[in-house]
């Protein structure tokens, strides 16, 4: 249970093993990480699946999931201007919770960052297949372009995009957050044209019945749509490559929240509108083939396909970044092996541990199904977005004189209702995941007490100041 100290935390952030990490982002290249780590397969490809759940009435289970996603996007934003560093709600439960809650938080930032890279990189080679067939008129063979048990051996698509976002992240922070901004407004060109031309294809008709599989299909669906929200957090975790982290995180945490949900639910209610619900389950690209029955041609949902390859590919680029940098954080305190924290001295950035990471989603995206990559993804997340919840507390209580950046307004009843609504979200999660997660945290237990344990850099200080006294 022993507590790393906020004052410790600030002071070796940025410090890896043979460098420092640079502090080179604005407020608005944070906002883009958040959206661009946001914004993307949720409502590319993981909108067709949640539709069949709740019918019309998705666009409600949309501002089901982003509200739950709103209280703790306060959360977070207190904490990140209150502890602005790499390790996002692992380095908060440290300070607040004690090593092992830490540990958990971290555990599950690994499943929410690390596996999430590989759903959404399995969804973008859903839309390049789409794109090539309307330019080329090819296809992709589904012996290269699906897993095991979906007709194929393996998604090597997918295991491309990922190879690609690593590249571009060993240059170099700066110029990876330029490269994300440029494909973060490619891909909201694209959804606002999607909903300029769709409009036209609106059938009143579409939305009735609302609710057909009643507040059931709407709650599961909301919890399966909560992975559309997975990287609002995604600023946080560059705390320490922020220029000013104290003021721009928490700006650019509620910012970025606010786009996405805005530009869900309006693409959601135009896209039920254009097509009836019980189509969705039948395509991989509903927005694409909506824009095709609209406008009686291939042309635009051509264009619609590529930019949704844009879209979901900063999506992987974006947490790739968080993974890297929560393992950072984790491997510093001596919790996973220090090559983590390797800093390499020319790029400013932990070339090492981008290499693993990647090849670790790589093979995850090119043999695991999306569905049960999602759902695994969004019971991680939701289980770290209620520590943070708890975080926030523990931490007024403990340091109530502490400079906050950011406050959470009617404290404490915006974090118990963020809590709350995490765990509402979590019971509407199937079984299945349940039995994964609970084998997740499992593994996770198991390395922490037999490697974290005994390599914690806390202990041994701890230790050597026993020793001393």
């Amino acid at each position: 249970m022993r507590r790393k100290p906020v004052e410790r935390l600030m002071a070796e952030g940025g410090q890896g093993a043979g460098g420092a990490l640079r502090r080179s982002l604005s407020m608005w290249q944070l906002t883009m990480i958040s959206i661009g780590a946001t914004l993307g397969t949720g409502i590319f490809v993981v909108l067709g699946e949640a539709t069949p759940l709740a019918g019309p009435a998705v666009a409600i289970s949309f501002v089901l999931a982003g509200l739950t996603a709103l209280f703790s996007a306060l959360s977070y934003a207190e904490l990140a201007g209150s502890i602005p560093v790499s390790g996002s709600s692992y380095s908060y439960a440290y300070a607040t919770m004690g090593e092992l809650v830490a540990w958990v938080c971290g555990w599950c930032l690994v499943l929410e960052y690390g596996i999430s890279v590989a759903a959404v990189a399995v969804g973008w080679g859903q839309y390049l297949d789409e794109l090539l067939d309307g330019t080329l008129g090819v296809t992709i063979p589904d012996a290269v372009s699906a897993p095991l048990g979906e007709g194929g051996f393996v998604n090597l698509p997918a295991l491309v995009v990922i190879l690609l976002a690593m590249v571009f992240l060993m240059g170099g922070a700066k110029e990876s957050a330029r490269i994300n901004a440029t494909m973060v407004v490619i891909k909201i060109v694209t959804l606002l044209l999607f909903c300029g031309i769709g409009f036209f294809g609106i059938q009143a008709g579409n939305y009735a019945p609302l609710a057909p599989l009643g507040v059931t299909g709407v709650s599961a669906a909301a919890a399966t749509l909560f992975f559309s929200y997975i990287g609002f957090d995604a600023a946080s975790t560059a705390g320490e490559e922020a220029k000013n982290p104290k003021r721009d995180l928490p700006r650019a945490i509620m910012l970025s929240l606010l786009i996405v949900t805005v530009l869900y639910c309006v693409v959601a209610l135009v896209a039920v509108g254009a097509m009836p619900w019980q189509d969705f389950g039948d395509t991989d690209a509903a927005l694409a083939r909506i824009m095709a029955d609209v406008t009686g041609t291939d042309l635009w949902s051509v264009v619609l396909a590529a930019g949704a390859v844009v879209a979901i590919a900063s999506v992987v680029f974006a947490v790739l970044y968080g993974q890297t940098r929560i393992l950072f954080a984790m491997s510093r305190d001596g919790l996973v092996p220090r090559v983590f924290a390797r800093v390499d001295a020319r790029t400013g950035t932990p070339r090492a541990n981008t290499l693993i990471v990647s090849a670790f989603c790589g093979i995850l995206a090119a043999t695991i199904p999306l569905g049960e990559l999602a759902d695994a993804t969004s019971i991680g997340t939701l289980f770290a977005f209620a520590l943070v919840n708890v975080a926030v507390i523990v931490l007024r209580r403990t340091r109530p004189t502490m400079n906050r950046t950011f406050r959470v307004a009617l404290f404490p009843l915006t974090p118990l209702l963020g809590f709350g609504f995490c765990v509402w979200m979590m019971a509407s999660l199937p079984a299945a995941t349940w039995a994964v997660f609970g084998g997740w945290m499992a593994v996770g237990l198991a390395v922490y007490f037999l490697y974290g344990v005994r390599h914690s850099r806390l202990a041994a200080d701890d230790a050597e100041a026993a020793a001393d006294g």
